[in-house]
């Protein structure tokens, strides 16, 4: 029972977005609420249903068929109060074409079709970035919450209020052409970002890395580099997640317990991961514009093709630490020039640029400061302010796994 339960969580990771998509495409714009209500439907009878009679053998599909039907029966049921809006937004879509939208094409290009409805202008960024996070890549409110660093009821009123906004003009399901796309591009790719970040180095919970949060976010990049495929910032935010990803068997112990960057074995880094992401990193090159993701792609890569920690190009690191924080000035930007730093001048002069910020209260809640400035004190010998540098770290840590590797510098 407890691996169904578990296999039905991946389920609804990988199924929700292409569900909820799909029914939005059906449904419109406007009733992004009902498709969500419906998928919900669909993944509650599968829970009952499965722990009885067990997992069909392609649970997908099982999924797809329920979706439809409840959506059939739902547009039956409704059909005077939307046949209205569907005339408009869906013409193509009427009751005997139910099943054109749930072939594989059609739903690929349904997700592309919401990650950009999503991203409206209407709305404001940090809207955007919640509806995407939940309609599209199934995160819970608190999931949200955590990754925009806001509270559930904040996100609880934003989500709706957008919602509410698309159904009262009737955002059209579509993908943007000409000058607006690139500025919708660019909410797209942040809120990618984001996905991403969060399944790297989760921000609460028991796992430091939540996989299927990555590999969705992977997955929506290259759905958008299929279509875009000349644009240089897709490829290099693909490149950077190619990096990270491939580093995913390296970061945890057989007990999910976090091994530091520079004690990994390196012989686990998946190098087909990094091949591709150096390829994607220099089709990107091929374009003018440099962005923030060619910047950490590029810091990620130096990282990926060292032979040994101690034989990184730290210099070429600074370098792009330098660039990345004039492109978007930020202290924790701020807090990793200061940590590259050790590894040119030393580590006084590390601590110095880190008290520096500590001063400056700019990462007052970021517990990666402290937790820093205790680490580097200990490795000078300092062995009771590091201590105390490092208790503090651990008021501030909200990921259990980080909490314990802190525990295990202080013990």
């Amino acid at each position: 029972m407890e691996n169904n339960v578990h296999l039905i969580d991946q389920l609804f990771r990988t199924e929700y977005g292409k569900l909820v998509s799909t029914l939005t495409r059906l449904f419109g714009t406007a009733h992004i609420q009902l498709a969500e209500d419906v998928v919900q439907d669909a993944l509650i009878a599968a829970l009952d249903k499965w722990s009885v009679e067990g997992i069909p053998k392609n649970p997908s599909a099982w999924l797809m068929q329920v979706a439809k039907r409840k959506a059939l029966n739902e547009l039956k049921r409704n059909q005077m109060m939307l046949g209205h809006e569907l005339g408009i937004a869906n013409s193509q879509n009427d009751l005997d074409q139910i099943g054109t939208v749930f072939m594989p094409n059609e739903i690929e290009d349904s997700q592309l079709r919401m990650i950009f409805t999503c991203c409206h202008p209407a709305l404001n960024t940090e809207s955007q970035i919640a509806l995407t996070l939940k309609t599209l890549c199934g995160f819970g409110i608190q999931e949200v919450a955590n990754a925009l660093l806001s509270s559930k009821s904040t996100i609880n009123k934003r989500l709706f209020r957008a919602k509410e906004a698309l159904r009262k003009m009737n955002a059209p399901f579509t993908i943007p052409s000409g000058a607006e796309l690139n500025s919708r591009l660019q909410s797209v790719t942040t809120t990618l970002y984001l996905l991403f970040n969060e399944g790297y180095n989760a921000s609460s919970g028991d796992n430091i890395i939540q996989k299927e949060f990555c590999l969705e976010a992977l997955r929506l990049c290259k759905l958008l580099e299929k279509r875009f495929t000349k644009n240089p910032e897709i490829r290099a935010l693909l490149a950077l997640m190619c990096f990270h990803v491939s580093r995913f068997d390296a970061r945890l112990d057989t007990q999910g317990g976090i091994i530091i960057f520079e004690e990994q074995d390196r012989s686990l880094w998946n190098k087909k991961l990094i091949q591709k992401g150096m390829q994607y990193l220099q089709a990107s090159m091929n374009e003018t514009k440099l962005t923030s993701y060619h910047l950490e792609a590029g810091i990620a890569g130096q990282h990926c093709i060292a032979e040994s920690f101690e034989k990184t190009d730290w210099k070429s690191i600074y370098a792009n630490y330098q660039l990345l924080e004039k492109l978007k000035p930020s202290p924790i930007i701020r807090l990793n020039l200061a940590i590259i730093q050790s590894k040119l001048t030393g580590l006084e002069s590390s601590l110095a640029l880190l008290g520096d910020l500590e001063s400056s209260d700019v990462l007052n809640n970021y517990h990666l400061l402290p937790a820093t400035q205790g680490i580097f004190l200990l490795k000078l010998g300092q062995e009771e302010l590091g201590k105390s540098y490092l208790q503090k770290a651990l008021k501030m840590a909200t990921s259990k796994r980080e909490r314990d590797y802190i525990k295990s510098l202080i013990h």
